[in-house]
């Protein structure tokens, strides 16, 4: 049972809630255009099982497989509480790794650029985590948690984690003491100075504390969103690959080869030595920070926000039926072109290119939708015929500020 699957519709309707009752109450966290570019980043990351496995289930059948410890029995209450609680202890080590080691950070950096807190910021992740991140839970496998165990405590830990990215809960007293809350997680969304690579626990925050990572809300100090090297894009590439780009570039550009080498494994912020005076070319920020939020029309996020209910749809139909099989890796194709097209629209980008674009997009879709059922075809089609509708109007329209 794909447990993450099941409550992807409960975290939608979590997220109109809340953006619901922000509205309502004057405190409203949303922009569309970043909770645009979270969710389809999310969809992204889901969607990559179509075109890439990780590595690490067969490194997990084969610690399965030598283990000198007997298997655990899934029956009983006991284990399943043994096995939740490691598992977060193994999460811990794998997100702090995230945030201090370049090479895991390139991965883990997408669910931090967000310029605001709310609970699409939860579902915006890394379509690249698979590639070492499963390097961490490898002690499970080895003192024998069966792959069902491990599957359900980990998809339950991450579903927990949903519940605390919003602005809209205080502290919770005792509960601080020991459980992941929207507080301390926000200081973890931090890019503060006295916030960073703070509170990496999953579930419990008693880690943390432990290991000396915890670092209180504090009322004096307002949480400032996002990275501290802003991409300033929407573009779901952008997202995925601007720090393996910038580890690459370090590495070709310096001269010193034990330099060169340490470069992937070093911290975020490290930069060898003889390139250190060239750290403003990547964009560090000097003065106030402000977010990234170029002005567009109305109508222009009219259809981006149809364009990501097309993404939407696309995903849900190759996770939850059987009319798409064969055609997974099409699917996550025409996803991420629709991703980067929507992103330049939200850009303010020129109207010109979009009729082409909206025009390519339409006869694309419609060509995949003559290999689904009518009903669904129809749908697709519709979708695709609203969202460009809404931006051959906006193409003629200055941009206005309506954020």
């Amino acid at each position: 049972m794909n447990l993450i699957a099941l409550a992807v519709p409960f975290f939608l309707l979590a997220i109109a809630i809340e953006w619901l009752w922000g509205r309502w109450s004057g405190r409203d966290t949303y922009r569309l255009t970043d909770a645009v570019s979270s969710l389809t980043l999310g969809g992204l990351s889901q969607a990559r099982r179509f075109v890439a496995l990780g590595v690490g289930g067969s490194v997990y059948a084969w610690l399965s497989s030598v283990t000198p410890f007997a298997t655990w029995t899934a029956e009983g209450w006991e284990a399943w509480i043994v096995a939740f609680c490691l598992y977060d202890l193994c999460y811990y080590c794998s997100h702090r790794a995230g945030h201090e080691i370049k090479l895991f950070w390139a991965a883990h950096v997408v669910h931090h650029q967000s310029e605001d807190y709310n609970l699409s910021t939860a579902l915006r992740q890394t379509s690249s985590g698979f590639l070492f991140g499963w390097i961490f839970y490898t002690p499970l496998f080895f003192i024998g948690v069966p792959v069902e165990m491990m599957v359900t405590v980990g998809a339950l830990n991450l579903i927990y984690q949903f519940w605390v990215h919003t602005e809209h809960v205080g502290e919770l007293g005792w509960f601080e003491y020991v459980f992941v809350s929207p507080s301390n997680h926000r200081v973890h969304h931090a890019r503060n100075t006295c916030y960073l690579d703070r509170n990496y626990g999953g579930v419990f925050i008693i880690w943390d504390r432990l290991f000396g990572t915890y670092q209180r809300e504090l009322p004096s100090e307002p949480c400032v969103y996002g990275i501290t090297k802003p991409i300033r894009s929407w573009s779901p590439v952008e997202a995925w690959i601007h720090v393996y780009r910038d580890i690459l570039s370090d590495m070709v550009r310096t001269r010193r080869w034990g330099e060169r080498l340490w470069v992937p494994f070093s911290h975020p912020a490290w930069q060898p030595s003889d390139l250190r005076p060239d750290a403003t070319s990547r964009g560090e920020e000097h003065g106030p920070f402000e977010k990234y939020d170029p002005k567009i029309s109305r109508v222009r996020k009219m259809s981006g926000a149809a364009n990501l209910i097309q993404i939407t749809v696309l995903l849900l139909l190759a996770q939850q039926s059987e009319i798409l099989v064969g055609f997974e890796g099409y699917v996550w194709a025409l996803m991420l072109w629709l991703g980067v097209a929507n992103a330049a629209l939200l850009s303010n980008a020129d109207s010109r290119l979009f009729r082409l674009q909206e025009i390519v997009k339409v006869l694309t879709l419609s060509a995949f939708a003559l290999q689904l059922p009518t009903f669904t075809a129809v749908l697709v089609i519709s979708l695709a015929l609203l969202g460009t509708g809404w931006q051959w109007i906006g193409s003629k329209e200055v941009a206005v500020a309506t954020s």
